[in-house]
């Protein structure tokens, strides 16, 4: 399915009815249900082949076009014809949804389509660390086909995760992990699950009555609770966070759980695995994908709460987000810190006096060459990501390949853009994009005698 998120602003309401006026400031699509769990395992390092169907229409030519520019991701669709292909588009402002409008037909793909699905399956499973059935109840996954897929997984021993919907679970056949969330499970048992007790029945009732061989059902803010064959059930806690977005947080948290799976991982590390992705998940816009560099964040132990250390801007982006959704004032500067020194602590010290957050953007070791010489840098870029990250002052880092950090700014939008005292605002980069969306540019002046240059000029003289 593809979802389209229409973002803008609500000021007043309007003259014809007591609704509101949703003043449009951009667009966003990108490829949901199924697919966003594939791009969820792609961005976890995983190498997903994500089989299903669309339209021949408009969403659907977009949805191919979206795929034609993701190169992680190996496509198989099948076109049904006559058939729309589905759209969720969701009105946004001020982070909360007003109004979904879904495009879709719910009836039953045709024998044609299940017949081009299963022949894609039988060609493509065969090598696979796992098999993951991603129902949205919108017609494709007919009782024919989830029966091919379940002999096939079988047959090739290969684990099948399904994350179901409706009320007849038995229609996944003898899955290794059945994922239902707890509105889910508890319309299907006829029981509320409102508390661990009643989630511990609902599971042992489930498993006693089901072909499944574990139960995992996701639980929103109470975390996970879930049954393996031994009959025992556990209770895993969520962490707290900010919520800004819940759209494909359960995508999230099935690729989660089947990365774990296909690594050799234990029900026990799937479920920690799919508790921190999700968490995650949440605090981002739209229909987002995690990675393995934010997972590992999540997961650390080391260092200050709530800092992120050396991350890749996509996860960076993310961090970002959360931070900015906490409320907090996001700082940027950047620079080569090729050798650091008293002057580089100023002005990274001033920077994190403007702001709650600071991210600094580090000039990669081809960046450097180009800008100062072939024989610099004198540290590499991971040598200097790694003494920057240690700075307390410091909450994160990114390295960009650029001459300039535009790029950067413009995809971070931070509040507080600083630089040292020889720049002008005039000259600084990205100014005039921090100060339209009503940031500060902060200037900090220069410690005397101390540059990267002079010291090594006083290297090489010896003085």
């Amino acid at each position: 399915m593809l979802d389209r998120f229409i973002y803008g602003v609500v000021d007043r309401i309007s003259p014809e009815a007591p609704v509101p006026v949703l003043r449009h400031s951009r667009e966003a699509s990108m490829p949901g249900g199924a697919a966003n769990v594939a791009r969820n395992l792609a961005s976890l390092g995983l190498e997903p082949v994500l089989i299903g169907a669309c339209g021949d229409d408009d969403a659907g030519r977009e949805l191919l076009s979206i795929f034609d520019q993701d190169l992680s991701l190996s496509v198989r669709l099948v076109t049904a014809k006559g058939r729309p292909t589905t759209l969720k588009c969701r009105f946004v402002a001020g982070g909360h949804q007003l109004l979904r409008v879904d495009t879709e037909n719910v009836a039953p793909v045709s024998e044609a389509t299940e017949e081009e699905l299963i022949g894609i399956l039988s060609r493509e499973a065969p090598g696979s660390a796992a098999i993951l059935i991603s129902d949205y109840a919108k017609g494709l996954l007919t009782d024919r086909l989830l029966k091919a897929v379940t002999k096939l997984a079988a047959d090739l021993n290969i684990p099948l995760i399904a994350d179901p919907k409706g009320r007849d679970f038995a229609r996944y056949g003898a899955v290794d992990i059945l994922k239902p969330n707890a509105f889910e499970l508890s319309a299907a048992v006829h029981r509320s699950i409102s508390t661990d007790e009643e989630a511990a029945l609902a599971l042992r009732e489930a498993l006693d009555t089901l072909p499944a061989k574990a139960i995992i059902v996701t639980r929103a803010a109470r975390g996970i609770s879930y049954i393996g064959q031994d009959g025992n059930v556990h209770h895993e806690a969520g962490r707290a966070r900010e919520v800004f977005d819940v759209s494909g947080a359960g995508d999230t948290s099935l690729a989660a759980l089947a990365t774990a799976i296909a690594g050799g991982g234990t029900l026990s590390d799937a479920v920690h695995l799919a508790i921190a992705a999700s968490g995650i998940a949440v605090g981002k816009a739209g229909t987002a994908t995690v990675s393995a560099e934010e997972i590992k964040a999540a997961l650390s132990v080391a260092g200050p709460v709530g800092r992120a250390g050396l991350l890749p801007m996509d996860a960076m982006i993310g961090q970002v987000e959360r931070w900015r959704a906490a409320g907090l004032k996001i700082g940027f500067t950047n620079g080569c810190f090729d050798i650091l020194h008293p002057g580089h602590i100023r002005v990274i010290e001033q920077a994190r006096a403007h702001c709650d957050r600071l991210v600094v953007g580090l000039n990669s070791d081809n960046s450097v060459k180009r800008l100062k010489g072939p024989l610099r840098p004198i540290n590499n870029e991971q040598a200097r990501a790694d003494v920057l990250s240690a700075l307390s002052a410091v909450d994160g880092v990114i390295i960009f390949d650029t001459d300039t950090p535009l790029d950067a700014i413009a995809a971070l939008n931070p509040d507080v853009l600083v630089k040292g005292g020889d720049y002008t605002r005039e000259s600084i980069v990205g100014a005039d994009i921090v100060e339209a969306r009503g940031g500060e540019i902060v200037i900090v002046p220069l410690v005397a005698g101390h540059s990267t240059t002079a010291i090594i000029a006083r290297s090489e003289t010896g003085k």
